[in-house]
């Protein structure tokens, strides 16, 4: 039975990304203490925001993206493929979410595998054939057996603070008042800057990595990398198509297999996704490890 093993790499990136994002935090903390913001008012608000996302972001994640958790019975066929993938990656079996669009995606979600969802669109289930499916919902296992979507959760947390101080702070940063609330304000615009373009390349350097594991993982599991790389090429072309879909959800697209927005950025370095032309290369290498 083919079983995932830790990947040391990816443990080692977590547990690194998480050490600069707490002391990158910390300063930021320390910073608003240090313009007058009190102790206990920043405790208590973003420990209470922060409660909210641990707990809730699965929820939050599925209303925002549209998704309706499957109940017993329903799409049999999907939930036991995903039960199965699940018993192989020895972790408990998740719940199965469908999104109804055309557009072919998936994605994991939830602070443990205890308390994952896994999720395919309708289009997904439509585009690809059944060893091609497989291939794709054991990418989106593999991140529930990593655990790595609680870091993505908590690091989005604190980076979308700090987006959302800067863009107030510059709407609303006092002019022609008093000095000392100038510079206050002038200060935690500048830290929250800071924090939050630090976040935002941390956060995608270890999600490009994460992908990289989860594909891997994905070979392990099912054994053929070739449907992976079959489907990622089905998905990327179906994702230059003129549609909407769920390019409203494009803050979410860290989550989704391949990316939503498909004209994101012109550098890889920008991206949450390596580039397809990586990943597909990343898969050829883990294929001939499997023929070996």
């Amino acid at each position: 039975m083919r079983r995932l093993r830790p990947d040391a790499g990816l443990t080692l990136r977590m547990s690194v990304s998480l050490f600069l994002l707490a002391a990158l935090y910390l300063v930021f903390v320390l910073v608003l203490m240090r313009a007058g913001l009190g102790f206990l008012g920043i405790v208590v608000i973003a420990g209470g925001m922060l409660v909210v996302q641990y707990y809730f972001s699965d929820q939050l994640i599925l209303v925002s993206s549209g998704a309706r958790v499957l109940r017993p019975g329903e799409e049999p066929e999907l939930q036991q493929l995903v039960g199965r993938l699940a018993q192989l990656a020895d972790i408990p079996t998740p719940r199965v979410a469908i999104v109804p669009t055309d557009m072919p995606n998936a994605f994991a979600t939830g602070r443990s595998p205890r308390h994952a969802v896994v999720a395919a669109t309708t289009g997904l289930m439509q585009q690809l054939s059944e060893p091609e499916l497989e291939a794709v919902l054991a990418h989106e296992i593999t991140h529930v057996h990593n655990r790595d979507m609680a870091l993505m959760t908590m690091a989005s947390f604190f980076a979308t603070v700090a987006s959302f101080i800067v863009q107030m702070a510059f709407w609303f940063m006092p002019i022609g008042g008093d000095r000392d609330d100038e510079q206050s304000a002038l200060l935690v615009y500048l830290v929250s800057l800071v924090v939050w373009i630090i976040s935002f390349f941390l956060i995608r350097a270890f999600s490009r990595y994460r992908e990289y594991a989860a594909d891997r993982g994905s070979a392990i599991l099912t054994g053929q990398p070739s449907q992976l790389m079959s489907a990622l090429i089905k998905l990327h072309r179906a994702g230059r198509l003129p549609r909407r879909d769920l390019r409203h959800a494009e803050a979410l697209q860290a989550l989704f297999i391949v990316p939503t927005a498909t004209k994101s950025s012109l550098y890889e370095l920008f991206q949450t996704h390596p580039t397809l032309e990586h990943r597909l290369e990343h898969l050829r290498r883990l294929e001939a490890e499997v023929n070996r």
